[in-house]
């Protein structure tokens, strides 16, 4: 088995989930915001920048803002972000947000979250990036529970929080395309890290991924698809595509975290609070949407969440997910990826 390349470069999962620019090299840069900018100004995308320009202030105006007051501007700042996207794209939204509290108390007057809910609207800018997305969850209420434990970036901060949960999302090593040189078939190939089990999570694989039995070390696993390749040595416009149709397909269950190196991580199926089949990018927006009101609206509310025992996770979430969001919003606009420059990946 080999590895794909093109470019020079080895061909591995890409950070955006729709039209991904497989040739493209990375974007080394310290500010999403400007670059997206100036793409937007190529672009001639007038009303998308105007919706990005709203989103950059909101952002720099939530800096050092305490985590009790951060929420209101930050959602702005995802909203603006997410309507700048579906702008740029041609995606039709109605100009509301889509998405509302959902009662999950029932007659018990305890705040949690897992009784703190959200209804994702049928008309609106959530519904209409879950749509461009390409989601294909079934239920449009969640609770702030199954927004969290669904978003990679805090994920580890989940599961140190509650100390039983099993991890759902799991780190993967040399993600990569494969050729399987005898049939000229590629398919997605990655490890899963030595410091789980990996026979335990091979048992949890989504459907779009399995064991890769041809390895011999007991943690390797490949997309249960592939596609057929007609120049791999060079791949033509048509093997790139078929490379992104692939990639495509295992995307829902292939999340990452940004940083200084690109972190890749399986999304199982274990118990817990629901795996949703929605992005990260949907779940951040509706969760910020409900942190916002409960800051808003019933700030003693937020107050008792940010002073009970899940208040470093909601803290680490206000923290976190804005570069994270941003850096995905980026990437599906683009079809790029970005890294920070001057650092070096360790080997």
């Amino acid at each position: 088995m080999t590895t794909i390349r093109l470019n020079g470069r080895n061909v591995k999962p890409h950070k955006a989930t729709t039209n991904p620019d497989l040739a493209a090299r990375t974007v080394l840069t310290n500010s999403h915001w400007e670059y997206v900018s100036l793409w937007l100004r190529r672009s001639k995308k007038v009303q998308a920048l105007f919706y990005w320009q709203q989103a950059q202030v909101f952002a720099k105006a939530a800096e050092g803002m305490p985590v009790e007051s951060a929420p209101l501007l930050l959602y702005y700042t995802f909203m603006n972000a997410a309507k700048e996207l579906l702008s740029a794209k041609g995606v039709p939204f109605d100009e509301h947000h889509g998405v509302r509290a959902h009662n999950m108390r029932g007659a018990s007057r305890k705040i949690t979250l897992s009784n703190e809910g959200v209804r994702i609207m049928s008309r609106g800018v959530a519904p209409a990036l879950s749509q461009h997305l390409r989601e294909s969850e079934s239920s449009d209420t969640h609770s702030m529970e199954d927004l969290l434990f669904n978003m990679p970036c805090i994920h580890r901060t989940f599961c140190l929080t509650y100390r039983n949960q099993k991890d759902l999302f799991v780190p993967l090593t040399e993600c990569q395309i494969r050729l399987d040189s005898h049939s000229s078939s590629a398919y997605f190939s990655g490890r899963i890290s030595e410091d789980f089990p990996a026979q335990y999570y091979i048992n949890r694989l989504p459907t779009s991924l399995t064991f890769d039995p041809s390895v011999n070390d007991g943690r390797t696993i490949r997309s249960a698809s592939s596609t057929h390749l007609s120049n791999p040595p060079a791949p033509t416009d048509g093997d790139i595509l078929a490379i992104a149709t692939l990639l495509g397909g295992i995307r829902a269950d292939l999340n990452y975290i940004a940083g200084t190196e690109t972190l890749w991580y399986v999304k199982a199926k274990v118990s817990g609070p629901k795996r949703l089949e929605r992005s990260p990018l949907t779940c951040t927006l509706v969760a910020m949407h409900r942190l916002s009101e409960i800051c808003r609206y019933r700030p003693m509310e937020l107050a008792a969440f940010l002073s009970g025992q899940k208040n470093w996770l909601l803290t680490e979430f206000i923290r976190m997910a804005p570069q994270q969001f941003i850096d995905e919003i980026a990437a599906e606009l683009t079809g790029q990826q970005f890294m920070i420059p001057n650092v070096r990946p360790s080997r």
